[in-house]
């Protein structure tokens, strides 16, 4: 078993840290505000900072929201770099910046660790159940260190190369979430005003073609208008600003990643910047003057 700093207890943080300490390993993080209460009765223990728990610990683990909080606890005052030991297994599992991540593994690795950058998919679902998909960028050296932890809290784990690739991986995987999310709030929203039972709608198109965990899992909320976060649109929106400023560097058009994006907007502009990212349907009922479930003016 490993000793295992965790720093980034947040949504997805708590229930992988507590997989974690349920696998036997020992796990110290960063006091931040009250110790969540079920980790501190699996054993979780609190340190000062992130150079204190780098001191304790074989292996950091990072989970926090963006690519200045990454280097900020690795390195900012007080940070993991300040107490890392040679030899120290960095992981980090955010979701952010590609080429940040390259410059991050190389100071980790100058230092004398070894750093991996394993962000991951699957939502709170998935880390309440230890399902995550999680896409590493890494030497193949750091990939098999890295492996046996990440498994206890995932399901799919790949190695998709070198420092950098399990973020950009990442970066397209949000592509797609967001735009399979925006395709199937317009399909409920169509339904919907032309007068279909979108429940019913829904359950026809999860048996054919258009099935997909999406139209599942977030087109139910949809439905049930439940959009309390899972997955914050304020961070999706980080994400696609990711994407679309790699495209810009690589003179690649992204449209209907735009598109997402502006639709995200319109939602934090209405104050849902902390909704689930399935509440873009609420800006799509903003422009069709109709909202899901509603019975339609002119039914069809």
């Amino acid at each position: 078993m490993s000793k295992i700093g965790f720093i980034g207890l947040g949504i997805m943080g708590r229930p992988m840290a507590g997989h974690l300490l349920d696998a036997g390993h020992e796990v110290v993080t960063v006091r931040r505000g009250t110790l969540d209460a079920t980790l501190a009765e699996k054993g979780l223990r609190e340190l000062e900072n992130p150079a204190a728990v780098a001191a304790e610990a074989e292996v950091i683990i990072t989970m926090v929201p963006d690519t200045p909080d990454v280097e900020a606890v690795l390195f900012g005052e007080g940070g993991v770099i300040e107490g890392l030991k040679p030899g120290t297994l960095v992981i980090d599992m955010s979701s952010i910046a590609p080429i940040a991540t390259q410059g991050f593994a190389r100071r980790i690795h100058e230092a004398g660790g070894e750093y991996v950058d394993a962000p991951v998919s699957g939502g709170e679902g998935g880390a309440i159940n230890a399902a995550l998909t999680i896409m590493v960028g890494a030497t193949d050296a750091g990939f098999e260190r890295a492996r046996p932890i990440l498994e206890v809290m995932g399901k799919t784990i790949t190695h998709i190369g070198g420092h950098g690739a399990g973020q950009t991986c990442k970066v397209a995987n949000q592509i797609v979430v967001a735009l399979t999310i925006e395709a199937v709030a317009e399909g409920l929203l169509f339904a919907s005003k032309a007068g279909a039972d979108v429940a019913k709608v829904r359950e026809s198109l999860l048996g054919g073609l258009a099935q997909s965990k999406i139209l599942d899992v977030h087109g139910a909320r949809m439905i049930e208008r439940t959009f309390d976060p899972g997955f914050r649109i304020r961070l999706h929106q980080k994400d696609l600003n990711l994407a679309l400023e790699g495209a810009r560097s690589l003179d690649l058009a992204l449209p209907g990643t735009a598109n997402a994006q502006q639709l995200f907007q319109a939602c934090a502009a209405q104050g849902g910047a902390d909704w689930d990212h399935a509440g873009i349907l609420r800006a799509l009922e903003t422009l069709a003057s109709h909202e899901v479930g509603q019975s339609p003016a002119n039914p069809a």
